[in-house]
C-alpha cells in the first residue's frame, strides 16, 4: 500500500478531514490534497509527520526481492558483474583503449533512444574514470543499469575463461 492510500485510510478512520490534519501537522491544506491526489510525492518523513498527528506511525519494511531478468539480460548482468571483480582504476586506465575502440563501433551502429544517451553516458563514466558509477551501472537490475548495459562497450574485457564459467551457468 502507498503512501496516500495509507494516509487517505487513516483519515479516513480516524474521521480527519484535510483541514484538520493541516491545522494540526502544520503542513498546508492544498499540499494534503495535492498528495491525496497524486499530483505530488510525499517523503516518508512528511507522512511520518501528519500519521503522528493522527496517533499512527510510519513503518517501512526492508526485505530483499529477488529480480527477475529474461535470459539475455540475465547473461548480460553476469557478464558484467564478474567483469567488475577486476574493476579498480588501474585497471580501468588499462581498458580504455579497448574501452575507446567498442565506444566508436558502436557509436555507427546504435541507433534510436535511450541507446544513444546511454553510449554517451557510458563514455563521460569511462572519460571521468568514475569506478564507483560504472560499477553501479555493471551490477545494477534497475532499469536504467540494464538499458545501459544494452550498449555496453565493455565487450572483450572479460577473460576467455572466466566468460565461459559464467555461461556455463546461465547457458549460452
Amino acid at each position: 500500500m502507498g503512501g496516500r492510500e495509507v494516509l487517505r485510510e487513516v483519515m479516513t478512520e480516524s474521521k480527519v478531514s484535510q483541514s484538520e490534519l493541516s491545522r494540526m501537522s502544520g503542513v498546508r491544506q492544498p499540499s494534503i490534497s495535492q498528495f491525496l491526489s497524486g499530483r505530488i510525492e510525499m517523503s516518508d518523513e512528511m507522512l511520518d509527520r501528519l500519521l503522528s498527528c493522527l496517533g499512527y506511525r510510519l513503518e517501512v519494511v526492508r526485505r530483499p526481492v529477488r529480480v527477475e531478468l529474461d535470459r539475455s539480460h540475465l547473461r548480460s548482468w553476469r557478464l558484467h558483474r564478474q567483469l567488475a571483480t577486476h574493476l579498480d582504476t588501474g585497471v580501468l586506465d588499462d581498458w580504455v583503449p579497448t574501452i575507446r575502440r567498442s565506444v566508436e563501433r558502436l557509436r555507427h551502429r546504435v541507433q534510436g533512444e535511450p541507446h544513444v544517451s546511454n553510449l554517451g553516458r557510458w563514455e563521460v563514466l569511462v572519460e571521468q574514470r568514475d569506478v564507483p558509477g560504472l560499477r553501479r551501472v555493471m551490477t545494477g537490475l534497475d532499469t536504467d543499469s540494464v538499458q545501459m548495459r544494452e550498449v555496453s562497450p565493455l565487450v572483450g574485457l572479460l577473460p576467455q575463461s572466466e566468460r565461459a564459467k559464467v555461461l556455463a551457468v546461465v547457458g549460452r
